[in-house]
């Protein structure tokens, strides 16, 4: 009885040391941050019928479509909910009323099984009419609901056929809602009118046009926005840059966005204190008709004009975006342990300079979009052996020239007096 005594009283201690041990850890796990939620995006794809044109890479602008989807598929990270969305891929008749309701989710926004997935885009083929808007609005619906980020990707061949219904309208609609959804537009086909209305839809929500013409560029256009939703969003600063340095805005790490008319010039100002290497980049998007061959130049100068380094960038009508960068390492300078004077920032002026040229029925106003990425980072070791042979110490250079041409001009002239000696000589 003792001992029966003693082992129900030790089993009662560990129940309850047991009981306060869960007591005090279930508050513990409650006070753990919540899990952030799945970012979310649903891929749009065109099934109309004027995706059975070959031409793209010798193929169908539909299997250009499909092999883009399976390498996107293999490519999503695990923390995205994917879903897939098409438009004109059931109806082949005439009828523009049952024609312009032709969209379905194929396959619903979630955890990502990559088999069933594709199993479902390999069924696919060229169809019908092409409802861009009731498209966005059907894929608007199938990401609401939660705090994630969303993002709607369409890639078509055209325009959209349903109207009256503007998916222009409808994208700003859309963003009027406040569920922070951005949607990426991607056209097959160079068209004008096209690349207008895309880049409508995308422009009223934030996010990107591109114009593909090859099953890679599509495939990895895709993916780099499947990614990007992956990424925390940051969100850009509007600026404005000034026509001299002078009156530049002075501008912090981060990214800023402006318009910049065809042929002006934009200025900023950044301050970099010694140790530190100004990265700076800046993309120009030709939003509008341009003509062929044009050029974007980033300049960093002194506040007395001269220029430290430059990154330029050229293109030929085949992109609609150009872009270039420039890095700038400034040496450390050292200051007395003993002294609280702080290390003075030197100020950078930031030029932008652009050679679009466009038909005189295009429009200069507002200016093309510009996305200007400013980053300090500390400098590398190397920093001052690197400004010291760049373009920020041209004196080198230049004495180095002068010094080469003296001595080749020398031996020169020697040389053509020792010929003129010798022929007189004979």
């Amino acid at each position: 009885m003792i001992i029966r005594k003693r082992l129900t009283a030790g089993v009662c201690v560990l129940l309850a040391t047991l009981a306060a041990g869960l007591g005090t850890a279930l508050p513990a796990a409650a006070d753990e941050p919540p899990t952030a939620a799945s970012p979310k995006v649903e891929l749009v794809l065109d099934v109309s019928g004027s995706m059975r044109t070959r031409d793209i890479d010798g193929e169908s602008r539909m299997s250009a479509a499909k092999q883009a989807f399976n390498d996107v598929l293999d490519a999503v990270p695990d923390e995205v909910e994917l879903g897939i969305r098409t438009l004109g891929a059931d109806y082949p008749g005439d009828d523009r009323k049952t024609g312009c309701k032709d969209t379905e989710q194929l396959y619903p926004v979630g955890p990502l099984d990559r088999t069933e997935a594709k199993t479902a885009v390999a069924t696919l083929a060229p169809t019908g009419w092409t409802p861009i808007g009731p498209a966005l609005l059907g894929a608007a619906d199938d990401l609401e609901g939660g705090d994630a980020t969303r993002r709607i990707v369409l890639i078509t061949d055209g325009e959209d056929t349903c109207g009256p219904l503007d998916p222009c309208e409808v994208a700003r609609d859309i963003a009027a809602r406040g569920i922070h959804l951005v949607i990426d537009t991607l056209g097959l086909v160079p068209n004008a009118k096209i690349r207008q209305q895309l880049t409508c839809i995308a422009e009223a929500t934030g996010g990107t046009y591109t114009a593909v013409q090859h099953t890679d560029e599509l495939s990895g256009r895709v993916k780099q926005l499947v990614d990007r939703a992956a990424e925390p969003v940051i969100t850009p600063v509007a600026t404005e840059g000034a026509g001299s340095c002078s009156a530049a805005p002075e501008l912090k790490a981060g990214l800023y966005t402006d318009r910049q008319e065809i042929g002006k010039h934009r200025w900023y100002r950044v301050d970099v204190l010694p140790g530190q290497e100004l990265r700076a980049s800046v993309s120009v998007s030709a939003d509008r008709a341009v003509n062929d061959d044009y050029g974007v130049l980033l300049r960093a100068l002194t506040t007395h004009g001269r220029e430290i380094v430059r990154g330029s960038e050229s293109g030929t009508g085949r992109t609609d975006a150009v872009s270039t960068g420039l890095r700038y390492p400034r040496s450390g300078q050292d200051t007395p342990d003993d002294t609280d004077v702080k290390p003075a920032a030197e100020s950078v002026c930031l030029q932008l300079a652009n050679s679009f040229s466009a038909p005189a029925s295009v429009k200069t106003t507002p200016g093309m979009p510009v996305e200007l990425t400013i980053d300090l980072v500390d400098a590398p070791d190397e920093a001052a052996d690197v400004a010291a042979f760049g373009l920020g110490r041209g004196w080198w250079l230049l004495g180095a020239m002068v010094l080469t041409g003296l001595a080749a001009g020398l031996l020169s002239g020697w040389i053509s007096r020792r010929r003129v000696a010798v022929w007189r000589t004979n």
